[in-house]
Order: C-alpha cells, then structure tokens, then sequence
C-alpha cells in the first residue's frame, strides 16, 4: 500500500486516491465501498485535467457555480489584490469595502424591495438563515404559532437540519432523519413543464394548505421554476406568479431559494423573473463568487428586518464566524461584475439553443423517458436509475465530466464553454447512453 506522502514531495495518482479511500468521505458516498475516485492536476476554462494527463470538459461548472471557468485572470487578479489587504477579519463590529460592495450589487440587482443582506458561508446556511428570519419575524410581531412551513414535493434545499425537514420527504434524501426534523407541510410538486397553462385545478390542494394552515404558518420556500436536486424539474412562471398571490392573501413570508437558479442560469437574471415576482427573503449562492470561494446570501425586505428586529432580543439571533469574508466578497464582486460585463443572455440563449438541438435525438430512445432544456440546463431522464459506476467512468473515458443522479443524466456546464465544447459533450452523452443502455 502507497505510504503517507511527505509535505514537501510531490503525491502520485496511485497515493492520492489510497489516503483519499482511508480518510475522505466524499458527499454522499460509502467509507465501505468508496467511489470511483479521479484525481484531477488542474482546471482551466472549461477543462479539468487528471493527473494522467486526460483532459475532460466539465459539464456541471462543479455543482453549477463555475460559471466563468476555472482560472480566470480577473477573478484571479481580484482575489491576489484582496489578499495584499486582508483575507479575513470578524463582520462582527468591522466592515470593509469589499463586503459594502458585494450588498449594494445585491441590492441592486434582485427585485424590489429586497433591501437588507445577511452574508453566510454556504447554501445551506442561507436557507437555514432565511428559516431563521421567518421565525423570528412572526415571533416579533407577536404571532409565535406562525411556526411552521409550506413546500412543495420535490424539492431540495440543503443537507443541514432545516434544510432537510423542507426537502422532499420521501423522494428526498434525508428520509432517515424524519423523526428528529420539524414536521412541516407539503404540497403536491408544481405540475412539469416551463410552457404549461397553469389551471385552478393545478392549485387546489395548495389553495387548501394555505386555507387550512395560515395561521401557523410562518413561510412557503420554493426554488423558482426549476427544482434542482429533487429532480431537475422545471415548472411554469404561472405557478410561481400563483404562489406570491397565495402568499400575499393569507400573509405567509415568500423564501425564493435561488441558490442554483441565480446568476442567469435558467436564462434570466434571477428564477423570479421569470413570473416577475419578488421575494420577502431570497437566498444566494453557488454561482456568487463564480466559483472560487464557499460564501452565500440571504436577502430580505426592510419589513422582514424591521420587524425581527423589533422583537424581544433586538437582533437577528445569527452570526457565522466567516460572515462576509473579504476574499470570498472580493470573488464575488469580480465574478458579478464579469456577468454583468457580458452578452451574458445571448450566451444562455446559445447554450440553450446547442443542447436542445444536440440531445433531442436521445428523446426517442427507448430507455429514456424525458429530454427537457431550460438556459443553460439540459436534463436527459431515464425510465430507470442509472448505474454510478458504470456511467461515469465511460463518461470519463471519452472525455467528459458529468455527475448524474438517479435517474437523471445532465448538465449545467460553464457559460465560457464553446459551441465546440457542447457539441461533443452531447455527442458522447448520446454515445454513451446508446452504449450502456441500447
């Protein structure tokens, strides 16, 4: 067996993936039967390079926040200024420039009248923030029995605690923890398809949990017009347009979780505007600092804020040690402002375009039951799930990197890849999917 490697010389494939298979347990894998592992020497642009010198397109921009590439000169140059300055220091009695910043971008950018931002480490941690406001909110303004929260199936919002008890719970993940996570509501999962009507009748039994539950319930969180994790659903503006009026009638908090949808992903800015709605609390992150940095934001209105804090403690009962960390907030502002600088809806348009185009052949295939692309998101569905181990190393031998899940094969590649690039990523999807399941 490969020795522990020194500090100072250099680790072959063979060691990294020995101590790796010991020590690393990767996102949700075995310790007894580790994954197959690839250890990778570089990235750039859109290109990962293994350490036996393959190189493979990455075709899920690492979960969706690459968004830029990896390596990227401005972000890198960004980041190396910031680091001169300070990489960190407390939020907590300190500001700096960077994190003024990277708010009032926010600010600007998402929907009115989403006013005040909470920065956080993670995903997970802005939803777990965004729960937090709600609660505190109504326990403010004298409603505590406003406790509670409304989804919808099919979602996914985070692995930690109050993440979890708001994703899906049977087709979920986190169906082992349902006797220590709060009970919350579920509604039937928005009916699929971006272009669908959406009728009365898709809203009944949401109109009825709303109708019966209001008075205990605090927030609906959703993720607008694409479900990620729960499925890589998309769903009509129509729903979510209807979702804001039920809020608004029954005076429930909205949570739009825009962690994935953010940043143009789906083809507009933000997932809300595509019905053109706002949020009373929104979270960020993935694609906020394009990428280079693990940070997040939960954003809220001046009603929410004012109204927490009103209440008996004063505050918003939170504080992540790294909140608003300067480096991250220094990636973020130059990944934003690479965005904002770029044709950035032509190149969704374009992606779009070449994968609706390049996996439609794959709809007639009898082993698959959906194609479907939204911006930059191309999701191939099979009847059955697929096989990990066998799927992704073929994938890796010709020379893409795809993560699938369940039954989904798909891809939310970098917006820097090329026509070129997404050619042949479609191409071997098809090859291989004719190959393994023919």
């Amino acid at each position: 067996m490969p020795t522990e490697a020194s500090a100072n010389s250099p680790m072959t494939p063979e060691q990294i993936i020995a101590i790796d298979q010991r020590h690393c347990w990767h996102p949700y894998s075995s310790m007894l039967h580790p994954p197959p592992l690839f250890p990778v020497a570089k990235a750039e642009g859109v290109r990962l390079t293994l350490m036996d010198g393959r190189e493979l397109i990455d075709g899920m921009a690492s979960w969706w926040c690459v968004i830029h590439g990896y390596n990227h000169p401005v972000i890198n140059t960004a980041m190396q200024e910031q680091m001169q300055r300070m990489s960190h220091v407390m939020f907590g009695g300190l500001t700096h420039e960077p994190a003024v910043r990277l708010v009032s971008k926010l600010v600007e950018l998402t929907p009115e009248p989403l006013t005040k931002v909470f920065l956080a480490d993670s995903g997970s941690v802005s939803v777990e923030v965004a729960i937090k406001m709600a609660l505190q909110y109504w326990h403010a303004v004298g409603q505590p029995q406003k406790n509670r929260l409304l989804t919808v199936r099919n979602g996914y919002h985070g692995d930690t605690f109050g993440c979890m008890a708001v994703c899906d719970p049977v087709n979920g993940m986190h169906h082992l923890f349902s006797d220590v996570l709060p009970k919350h509501l579920f509604a039937p999962a928005p009916p699929a398809g971006y272009r669908r009507v959406t009728s009365g009748s898709d809203l009944t039994a949401l109109r009825t949990l709303f109708t019966q539950h209001h008075r205990e319930l605090a927030a609906f969180i959703i993720e607008p017009i694409v479900q990620g994790a729960g499925g890589m659903r998309f769903y009509s503006p129509q729903y979510l347009a209807a979702v804001r009026q039920l809020c608004d009638e029954f005076q429930v908090l909205l949570i739009l979780d825009e962690i994935a949808t953010g940043f143009g992903r789906s083809g507009e800015l933000f997932g809300c505007h595509h019905a053109d709605i706002s949020a009373d609390i929104m979270t960020l992150g993935k694609a906020l600092t394009g990428g280079y940095m693990t940070m997040a934001a939960t954003l809220c209105t001046d009603k929410v804020a004012e109204g927490v804090c009103a209440g008996e403690a004063g505050v918003f009962m939170h504080g992540p040690t790294f909140m608003g960390n300067p480096l991250a907030c220094a990636a973020a502002n130059a990944s934003i402002d690479l965005l904002l600088r770029s044709d950035w809806r032509s190149t969704i348009k374009r992606i779009e375009n070449t994968l609706t185009k390049g996996l439609a052949e794959l709809s007639e295939f009898p082993a698959v039951s959906d194609v479907r692309v939204l911006g930059a998101i191309g999701v191939v569905e099979m009847k059955q799930p697929v096989d990990m181990k066998l799927l992704q190393p073929r994938l890796v031998d010709e020379g893409i990197w795809l993560r699938p899940f369940g039954k989904l094969v798909y891809t939310m590649p970098p917006y820097v890849a090329s026509t070129e690039d997404l050619n042949f990523m479609c191409d071997k999807i098809r090859k291989v999917i004719f190959e393994l399941y023919g």
